[in-house]
């Protein structure tokens, strides 16, 4: 018998490594963060589902065939409606969402969403279908419903990561591994305080770019480049977009072969040299914070994560010290006259 009521969790996530790589078919990095998202599904004996998020403070109502205005809830009906065209029957809903993931910082806190829900759905429903699956609806919900092309990374990181290690990702085959953190590390996520507000945007113009240098290399995709040298028939804006995606995916990729916080550092560091200088999604404030983390000698390396343009930035820091590094970065950072917080790890309150 099905039940009436179910809870389930999703993790949102860090990426380590692999920045804009996804939608270009390439290799990623992430990790889980702590802080998840909880969803709660209650049977309401109707047609219609009401959903509300305590941490938005929003309330949505929606129908099968009405989809819900607000921004939130239209993730939610984007897993109702890819459940049901599995053949699944979604009965009526009251959905209550609590969410501890930081939002608008790149941590993905709507894959967190998206899946927290698929799971609640799989469990009330008894749904055959598994993680991946999951990141699979999950992905194409936020696709189709949500409106944002976005690759799998997010909702493969928060369905399978944990947060005591790392998630190899091939975004082609879904090929992937987990592997073990760099010994004696701890990981700082700390929030920049500028919003995203260009992200979206120069998400899609990045993502276009990317399209334009691989059908003038002849390749389905930049994934199928391996020797820079090739890129240098395309036209200076294409190269330098197509330098970070090779760069980048040559980075993931030396992980595999075992190395330590000292080498991981420095392709951190080198990572975020190339989405500032070759794909241009940096800001002089992100700068600024980076900068001030590769700074610190408790820090192994650092980069912006996410898309871009504000948001967060995360570092490997030595065991034990991320609180007192991040401490004292934010303090360097409002010296500078900025606002940043600490993310990761939570701190009490």
């Amino acid at each position: 018998m099905n039940a009436d009521s179910v809870t389930a969790r999703a993790p949102g996530r860090v990426n380590l490594l692999g920045e804009h790589t996804d939608y270009n078919g390439g290799f990623v990095l992430p990790t889980a963060i702590p802080q998840q998202t909880q969803v709660v599904l209650r049977r309401n004996g109707t047609a219609r589902f009401r959903a509300r998020a305590a941490s938005l403070e929003q309330q949505a109502s929606f129908a099968l065939d009405e989809p819900p205005v607000e921004h939130f809830a239209s993730y939610l009906y984007g897993c109702v409606r890819e459940v049901q065209a599995l053949g699944a029957s979604v009965p009526g809903l009251d959905i209550d969402i609590d969410s501890q993931v930081p939002i608008g910082v790149g941590l993905s806190s709507s894959a967190a969403l998206e899946v927290a829900m698929l799971r609640a759905l799989r469990e009330l429903l008894s749904l055959d279908i598994d993680d991946v699956r999951i990141a699979q609806l999950a992905q194409q919900a936020e696709i189709v419903y949500a409106g944002v092309n976005c690759g799998i990374m997010d909702q493969m990181a928060s369905s399978l990561a944990d947060t005591d290690s790392m998630l190899f990702l091939d975004t082609r085959s879904l090929e992937r591994r987990i592997l073990p953190m760099p010994a004696d590390t701890q990981l700082l996520v700390v929030d920049s305080g500028i919003s995203r507000s260009l992200a979206g945007t120069a998400y899609n113009q990045r993502r276009a770019e990317c399209e334009q240098a691989a059908a003038l290399l002849g390749v389905p995709s930049l994934r199928d480049v391996t020797n820079a040298a090739t890129l240098d028939v395309l036209p200076a804006i294409l190269r330098r977009r197509a330098r970070h995606v090779v760069s980048e995916n040559a980075r993931v990729l030396e992980v595999l072969d075992g190395i330590d916080a000292t080498r991981f550092g420095q392709l951190m560091d080198a990572s975020h040299a190339s989405l500032r200088d070759d794909y241009e999604v940096s800001v002089p404030a992100l700068d600024e914070l980076v900068a001030l983390l590769q700074a610190h000698p408790d820090v192994f390396g650092a980069r912006l994560t996410g898309a871009g343009f504000g948001g967060a930035c995360v570092a490997l820091c030595r065991d034990d010290r991320a609180t007192p590094v991040g401490r004292a970065t934010v303090e360097a950072y409002a010296r500078a006259g900025h606002d940043g917080r600490i993310l990761v790890p939570p701190l009490d309150s």
